[in-house]
């Protein structure tokens, strides 16, 4: 449920250079760009070419800025299918495909699981998460078994409210992961009490859904002028001072703005170069948004 990124009016263009910035997973030590890419909504469309075409410019885009992590899921409905169809040869060969399960029982996990495959085109995936905890440990005994066959590289569990960081937390202490995904923001910043400290100390990368709640974060902040001490750590526009917020935690391995418009990923992956925000910025952003 990651919500697609806006560039407030009166933003500046993207303008820090560079590669994107990269962080380890821990289990592996295997590096993945900060920003990847989102499809919750936007690649939820159907076959025609007026609906297409501009998400082909995104990927397009998003691969040759170097990004490599898309995520999606069976619940998004056609999303996955959209994402087979639209992918040519050399993005299958850079990308880090992340999908779901999320169903009850064994055999149709399985089931959804190799549906999945079969329609992002990707035999062998590179991350499966548990959607929402959903029957969780039926379908991470599944994933063990996937992982150990070499069908899936790494597992990991997902949810998106702040309700579900408690029960994210147990679920860490206790099991063996790759990855977790959950919400994280400047405006809700719970995660930071226990949930990220808790993923660094247990080796779990953290992949960060809502970056933008939805959208009601460039409500907070409309017709305000990004403030100049946002440029201390290359930022140009809200979009991009709320991502580096994300980023700037060293727990965070990625944020997965979803996006369908090329000049809006363009902007998101600005967040991914040049500086992050210190303790300090990070608190001047609280403000500017609780003002």
């Amino acid at each position: 449920m990651a919500a697609a990124a806006a560039v407030p009016t009166g933003a500046g263009a993207a303008t820090a250079s560079g590669p994107l910035i990269t962080r380890r997973i821990p289990s592996t030590g295997e590096e993945l760009p900060v920003i990847g890419l989102g499809t919750s909504g936007p690649f939820e469309v159907g076959s025609v070419a007026s609906e297409r075409d501009p998400l082909k410019e995104v990927l397009e885009a998003f691969f040759a800025a170097g990004a490599k992590l898309v995520d999606t899921s069976p619940m998004y409905s056609t999303a996955e299918a959209v994402l087979g169809d639209l992918m040519t040869p050399a993005m299958h060969e850079q990308v880090f495909l992340a999908t779901k399960v999320w169903t009850r029982g064994a055999r149709e996990g399985v089931a959804q699981m190799t549906k999945s495959a079969e329609l992002l085109k990707q035999p062998r995936l590179d991350l499966i998460q548990v959607h929402n905890l959903l029957d969780l440990d039926t379908q991470l005994k599944t994933l063990r078994a996937w992982k150990a066959e070499g069908r899936v590289r790494y597992i990991g569990i997902t949810h998106y409210t702040v309700g579900s960081h408690a029960e994210l937390a147990k679920i860490i202490e206790r099991e063996k992961l790759d990855f977790v995904q959950f919400n994280y923001s400047a405006s809700t910043p719970d995660a930071e009490k226990r949930l990220l400290p808790l993923a660094a100390d247990r080796g779990v990368a953290v992949l960060v859904n809502r970056p933008f709640e939805d959208g009601a974060m460039f409500n907070a902040v409309r017709g305000k002028p990004v403030p100049p001490w946002a440029a201390e750590f290359d930022a140009t526009s809200w979009g991009q001072v709320f991502l580096k917020y994300i980023l700037s935690h060293p727990a965070v391995t990625a944020v997965i703005p979803a996006t369908g418009k090329v000049r809006h990923l363009e902007d998101n992956l600005a967040a991914g170069r040049g500086k992050l925000p210190d303790a300090k910025q990070r608190a001047e952003i609280a403000r500017a948004l609780s003002s």
